[in-house]
C-alpha cells in the first residue's frame, strides 16, 4: 500500500503526473498501432496488388485522432483546465471567430488530403509535376492529412501542402498503365541522305534493350512497323525526323532518349551524315565592295557583295 505521506508529497504533482500518462498512452497506442496497422496493411497490399496510398493516409488520420483525444482528456481531466474551456466555451462567439480564422487554412488542407486520396490524381510511389516550379518534380512519398511529401530529382525532400497541389495542374507520368512515350528529334540538312538517316534511327531505337513494342496484335498482323518515325518538317533549317520512342515507365523512357541522342550522334559520325547547323545569309550594302559571311553546314564561309 501506498503510505499517505507519499500520496501527500505527490499530490502538488497530480496534474503533471496525470498529463504526462496521457501523453505516455497516447504516444505507446499511436507507435503499436502504426506499426500494427503498417506491418498488416504493407503485406495485404502485396497480397491483394492494390494501392497503399489509402492506408496509409489513414494511419496519418489515426495518429491526428489519438492526439486529439489525448488533448480533450487532459483537458477535462484536469479541473484547472475544465474551467478554462468551459470559460473559453462560455465566449464561444469571439473564440469561435479567432479559431475558425487561424484554422482554415488547416482544414482546408485535411479535406483536400481526403480529396486526394478519395479520387486518386497520384498515389505514393508516382511520378509528378506539380504545376511550373521545377522542385515540385519527383516521386510522391507520403499523402498526411496537412502535406504531400515528394523526393525531387535532387534527393531533396518537398513538403507540399495539399491545398496548394488542389490548385495546382498535375501531370502524372505514372498514372499509365501502359509504356511511356517520348519524342525524338533530329533536324538534317537538306544534302543528308533522309531514307538512310530514317533507316538509322529505326535500327537504334528498336535494338535498344529499354524499348517497348507498344504495337497490338491486328497492327502486328497488318505489318505496322515497331517504330513510328516520320518526315516531320520541311524548314529553313533542314529536315526534322521525329521518332516516337517508348519504354516501360517515365524513368526508364527518360533514360531511353538521353541514350538515344548519344548513340544517333556516333551513328551518324561513323554513316558521314551531318546534323543541320543554322544557316543564314548576311547581305551587306553599301558604296563600296564588302565581304558577306555564310554560316551552313561545312562552316563560315567568305562571299563578296559589291556595293549598290
Amino acid at each position: 500500500m501506498i503510505s499517505e505521506s507519499l500520496l501527500a508529497t505527490l499530490e502538488p504533482y497530480k496534474a503533471v503526473i496525470k498529463v504526462a500518462v496521457i501523453v505516455a498512452l497516447a504516444v505507446a497506442i499511436n507507435k503499436i498501432m502504426r506499426y500494427t496497422l503498417g506491418s498488416y496493411l504493407k503485406r495485404e497490399s502485396a497480397r491483394i496488388n492494390v494501392d497503399p496510398t489509402a492506408y496509409n493516409f489513414l494511419k496519418n488520420a489515426l495518429t491526428f485522432i489519438i492526439f486529439i483525444g489525448a488533448a480533450f482528456n487532459i483537458v477535462f481531466v484536469i479541473p484547472g483546465f475544465r474551467q478554462v474551456a468551459v470559460t473559453l466555451f462560455a465566449g464561444a462567439g469571439i473564440l469561435a471567430a479567432i479559431i475558425g480564422f487561424a484554422s482554415q487554412t488547416a482544414f482546408s488542407n485535411i479535406i483536400n488530403g481526403i480529396m486526394i486520396v478519395a479520387f486518386k490524381p497520384f498515389r505514393i510511389g508516382d511520378i509528378i509535376e506539380v504545376g511550373t516550379n521545377e522542385n515540385y518534380k519527383g516521386t510522391v512519398e507520403d499523402i498526411t492529412l496537412r502535406h504531400t511529401v515528394i523526393r525531387n530529382y535532387e534527393l531533396k525532400r518537398v513538403v507540399i501542402p495539399n491545398t496548394e497541389i488542389s490548385t495546382q495542374i498535375i501531370i502524372n507520368r505514372s498514372m499509365n498503365e501502359d509504356a511511356m512515350i517520348r519524342f525524338f528529334e533530329v533536324t538534317l540538312p537538306y544534302s543528308a541522305d533522309l531514307v538512310k538517316a530514317m533507316a538509322i534511327i529505326e535500327e537504334e531505337a528498336v535494338k535498344h534493350p529499354l524499348f517497348v513494342d507498344i504495337r497490338t496484335e491486328e497492327e502486328i498482323e497488318e505489318g505496322k512497323p515497331k517504330l513510328d518515325i516520320f518526315c516531320r518538317n520541311l524548314s529553313s533549317s533542314g529536315m526534322m525526323i521525329r521518332a516516337y520512342i517508348s519504354a516501360a515507365d517515365s524513368r526508364k523512357s527518360f533514360e531511353y532518349l538521353m541514350d538515344m541522342n548519344k548513340l544517333i550522334k556516333l551513328r551518324f559520325d561513323q554513316e558521314g551524315i551531318e546534323i543541320a547547323l543554322p544557316y543564314m545569309n548576311v547581305v551587306m550594302h553599301g558604296r563600296e565592295k564588302t565581304s558577306g559571311m555564310v554560316l551552313g553546314n561545312e562552316g563560315i564561309e567568305k562571299t563578296e557583295v559589291k556595293g549598290v
